[in-house]
């Protein structure tokens, strides 16, 4: 699927209009280029599946790596920016989390931010964000084992509505040893 920027720059244009503004007075007259700009570069993520995903970052390593079932990669308080589906609204502050125990091969470690960075880029949901970063790790280290935790501060709470500016959502995707295993969650959580 690709990004149809000539629709959003109509659409824009029209939302200036129903906002009771000008689209052709100087200040806006290319708005509605540069939002369908933006809009094409902050929701690249939703051109791919969570396969083709995958795909395009799976580099790992497997040459002189001998895994214990006890071995556990944590990458923490990686910066991702999404756009929540329910308002459009930008979800800020986001840090994610990835854990996953290696199956006879790691990924390369800026492929986790890789994949965090793309999966965020689309209409999402915290928890599913959490369970799509979750599924492509899985895909991509051939583990089972995997835990995304996610801390966000979201603008269609913090700066609208309720505007309750210190809150944070927090959510954590278990799948593999990591849904039952108490000590294994207490390690990834320091």
């Amino acid at each position: 699927m690709a990004i149809d920027t000539k629709a959003i720059e109509e659409h824009i244009r029209g939302i200036l209009i129903a906002l009771g503004d000008d689209p052709d007075r100087e200040g806006l007259k290319e708005t509605p280029e540069r939002v369908a700009k933006m809009y094409e570069e902050v929701f690249e993520g939703m051109n791919y599946s969570n396969k083709e995903i995958a795909e395009m970052f799976d580099k790992t390593f497997s040459e002189d790596f001998r895994s214990s079932s006890n071995d556990v990669v944590v990458v923490k308080d990686i910066d991702v920016f999404s756009y929540c589906e329910h308002h459009m609204a930008l979800m800020y502050d986001m840090k994610v989390s990835v854990a996953y125990i290696p199956k006879g091969k790691v990924v390369g470690l800026s492929k986790i931010a890789r994949i965090c960075d793309m999966a965020a880029k689309r209409l999402q949901l915290q928890e599913r964000l959490g369970n799509d970063i979750s599924e492509i790790i899985s895909m991509v280290t051939g583990s089972e084992d995997v835990a995304v935790m996610i801390e966000g501060c979201h603008s269609c709470m913090t700066a609208r509505g309720i505007r309750k500016n210190g809150s944070k959502t927090y959510t954590e995707t278990l799948r593999g040893r990591f849904e039952t295993d108490t000590a294994l969650q207490m390690r990834i959580r320091r």
